[in-house]
């Protein structure tokens, strides 16, 4: 395939026509979804409460790949057995250790049945799927069987504590700078993706990220609208058109947008008047606090968008 797919590359710049032709013959007998390579997805299962709506949404993209689903449980002790300061005294060293058990039974209950859940929603939707679970710091584990996954999704919100104890606020940002990306990061309640919007700023990083997108095959049958932000509309245009092309190489017809104002202000706006069901966004380069890994736009979608976020950079 490579071989003629570099012959007629060779045809293309003599003639263009009976290039776009060849193009549009094997788009319709190789459909996109043929060549995509995701073939294992980790499912961060975190609540019950959550899990559902992750374990449906990795469905959905496991179906049309034939891909395992790999779900994933983590206790973490620490956090768990962690009662704040107190006093000194039996007594409240007994009440401690009575609370630490009734995490940890709550916690393993929790697992049991996010556990059951989704093995029941895997087997009803005939995906192949395991479940696995481990014990200790989550950001570590899951930063580590990320590199033996092409995809992971994940609860915005909810991803390890298992609605036991409070989790940091910054849950997420932590596991997407540990390295765990492409993350799909999902709402809490389940909302079928038919509508994906991308969010281009020109960086480098945004481009990765819906290259990546596309790479992947998500999605295929989804119209796509990509918005760039800001008041310069001749950059505007140039970056969009380029991006445009770049989805119509791979089979992917988009529209295009330039919005006025700032990503970081009127992108969740924006995509709730669009009626997206998932922003795909990548991350500008800054270097302040977690803006050395998160752009400023993607930063504040982690911490506050109701709607899906797809990041891979």
């Amino acid at each position: 395939m490579q071989a003629v797919q570099a012959s007629w590359r060779a045809v293309s710049r003599r003639s263009p026509q009976r290039y776009d032709a060849w193009r549009s013959r094997t788009s319709q007998t190789c459909p996109l979804g043929d060549h995509t390579m995701i073939k294992r997805i980790l499912v961060g299962l975190g609540t019950s409460a959550a899990a559902e709506s992750v374990t449906r949404h990795a469905i959905d993209i496991a179906k049309p790949h034939a891909a395992e689903l790999v779900g994933l449980a983590i206790t973490d002790p620490l956090r768990l057995e962690w009662t704040g300061p107190r006093p000194m005294g039996v007594g409240v060293t007994a009440a401690s250790t009575e609370l630490v058990r009734q995490r940890r039974e709550r916690a393993a209950a929790d697992i049991r049945a996010a556990g059951e859940m989704f093995a029941t929603r895997c087997r009803g939707a005939d995906v192949a799927h395991r479940l696995t679970e481990e014990t200790g710091d989550p950001f570590e584990i899951a930063a580590d069987l990320v590199r033996y996954h092409d995809v992971c999704v994940f609860s915005l919100h909810g991803l390890f504590e298992h609605g036991v104890v409070p989790e940091p606020r910054d849950a997420l940002e932590r596991l997407v700078s540990q390295g765990v990306r492409p993350i799909l990061a999902v709402a809490e309640h389940y909302r079928p993706i038919r509508r994906v919007l991308v969010a281009y700023s020109g960086s480098l990083e945004s481009a990765k990220t819906f290259k990546h997108f596309v790479h992947s095959g998500m999605y295929a049958d989804a119209p796509v609208r990509i918005v760039h932000f800001g008041d310069d509309a001749q950059t505007a245009a140039r970056r969009l058109d380029k991006a445009a092309a770049f989805f119509a190489a791979h089979g992917r017809s988009v529209e295009t947008d330039h919005a006025g104002g700032s990503a970081d202000r009127d992108l969740l706006p924006y995509a709730e008047a669009w009626k997206a069901d998932v922003i795909v966004a990548g991350n500008s380069a800054k270097n302040l606090l977690m803006r050395r890994v998160f752009g400023e736009t993607a930063l504040r979608l982690l911490r506050e968008s109701p709607l899906p976020l797809y990041l891979a950079q």
